[in-house]
């Protein structure tokens, strides 16, 4: 059986949180600064993010 994660928990682990593509950090950021290119890696100063993935576990 699947269990289903509420919605304010899916919110939190997936909203707004973006990965470096050069060193798999996790930023959280606005979505329009994302796409302007004006949000970099803390740790690496790359440009390059992506949004969180969606796993499905079962």
């Amino acid at each position: 059986m699947v269990k289903q994660k509420m919605e304010p928990t899916m919110s939190r682990l997936y909203n707004r949180v973006y990965v470096c593509m050069k060193c798999n950090a996790k930023i959280r950021a606005d979505a329009e600064k994302v796409m302007a290119g004006k949000v970099k890696c803390r740790k690496c100063g790359y440009y390059g993010l992506r949004q969180k993935s969606k796993e499905l576990k079962v």
